[in-house]
Parts: structure tokens; sequence; C-alpha cells
């Protein structure tokens, strides 16, 4: 048998989004694709902290994270790449005299910085578990590192925000934008250059927008039964839903399992 290399999404496609539990029969292929010699790892937007226990929980050790920007090969996070930091410093300076809202996320955990509370006053919370750290004296200028920004801006002000599209961002929640690193593609380039595959061998799986950056004519591209018509368009190949045993049923079909 051919060894493929073989990455996934987390969110919507190894995982149900309404239990936020890896999908039974998605677990069942992981285990059997490890066991007739392919290489498996997740390919996700997720930062580090809150990918790896994931990670872990359903017994792979390889993974690309924080949207591309982050390396972890057998466990060990290898690199994070930042975002590019006098881009990053721009856009919350242009952010911060539009009036809105903002947190910084300054390392791999679940820690959010900011120098007041308008982000929660104008959006409310941030959509996961969150430690919020306000430091009035906080000077963007001074940082050298930024991994996330998260601006509370909605979808028909977007326009206003000039410097969006120097930094890659998602909108997951109408209420705010988070700019990351958002390059999964280079990722998963990185990641096979590490353990010597040839990139025709890949394959990804991927659910939503966010993975169209990791469709690639280069290899096998497979979109879940529950992805947009836009992924949808871009795949090589549509499986069923991810509830419906999608991820089992495709790596069934080419013979991966």
């Amino acid at each position: 048998m051919e060894k493929k290399y073989i990455f996934f999404d987390i969110d919507g496609t190894l995982t149900d989004r309404k239990t936020d539990q890896i999908v039974p029969s998605a677990q069942r292929a992981l285990e059997q694709l490890q066991a007739n010699g392919h290489f498996v790892a997740i390919a996700t937007g997720r930062a580090h902290y809150k990918a790896a226990p994931f990670m872990e929980e359903i017994g792979l050790e390889n993974m690309v994270c924080c949207g591309g920007g982050g390396l972890v090969r057998e466990h060990k996070l290898l690199r994070n790449k930042p975002l590019e930091i006098e881009k990053a410093r721009a856009l919350i300076h242009q952010a911060e005299e539009l009036g809105y809202g903002m947190l910084i996320m300054l390392e791999d955990s679940i820690k959010v910085w900011a120098k007041d509370d308008k982000f929660r006053e104008q959006v409310g919370e941030r959509q996961e578990v969150t430690e919020y750290v306000f430091d009035p004296d906080l000077d963007v200028d001074s940082l050298e590192e930024i991994y996330k920004i998260y601006i509370s801006i909605s979808k028909e002000e977007e326009h206003r925000l000039t410097l969006k599209d120097t930094i890659g961002y998602l909108r997951f929640v109408p209420e705010y934008l988070i700019f990351q690193y958002d390059d999964k593609y280079s990722g998963i380039v990185e990641m096979m250059q590490l353990v010597g595959g040839e990139l025709s061998d890949v394959v990804v799986f991927g659910d939503d927008t966010n993975d169209l950056v990791m469709f690639h004519p280069q290899w096998t591209n497979i979109a879940m039964g529950n992805a947009p018509q836009e992924l949808k368009d871009k795949a090589d190949y549509v499986t069923q839903p991810n509830v419906n045993d999608g991820i089992f049923k495709a790596c069934r079909k080419f013979g991966w399992i």
C-alpha cells in the first residue's frame, strides 16, 4: 500500500460541532490509517495550547497548528510563528483610532491582553475559555511578539479597517474578527520537508472556508459533506458529512483503510 500523509482539520471535520467530540467512526479511521503505515496529522487554526490536548486525546503526535504557524513533530512544538510585528502594530493602532475594542494574544495560553474592557463592553465574551489581563499601560509598540488579535468589528463595518487585508483573518462569529497566522498550506509543506514525504502523497480533509488555503492542486483535497459549496468546488472529492461517517467512508473508498 502506498504511504499517504493525511492532514485533518479539527472542528467540523474530525469533531461533531454539536458535541465538540471526535466522531467515533473518525477515531476508528485514524487508528486504522496509522496501523496501515500512513502518516496522520492535524492541520488546524487552533492555537497550540488548545489543539495539543485534543491531539493527544485522539492518539496522534504530529500537527500543523496556529493556522500553519505552529509545527508539532512527535509531540514536540518545534516552532510557533507570531504575526509580522510591524503589520500587527499598525492594525492595532488603526482599530484603536476607530474606537474598536481589542484583545491581544501574546503567548501560547488562554490569556489575552487589553488596555481596557472595551471589547467585552462592545460584543461580550470571547467564544472560548479566556483569561483576560487588563493593563492600562500596555504599549503595543514595545511588544516583540503578537500571535492573535481580536477586534470587535462587525462585517458591515469591516471596510473601515483598511489595514485588515495586511494580515490573515477569519470570522467565526458576527461580532468580531480574529487576526492570526493563516497559511496551513505552508505549514503542511514544512511538515513534509521534516518527514521526507512527497507532496503528491499528501491528503487534506476540511469542512469550512478557512480550509481553502490548504486545498492545493499539488495533492488530494477532500471536502466534508457539511462543507460550504466554495470548499466543495475546490475539492478533488466530496465525502459524506462528518457525522455521517464521512472520514471513514472516504478513507475506505480510496483504499487507505
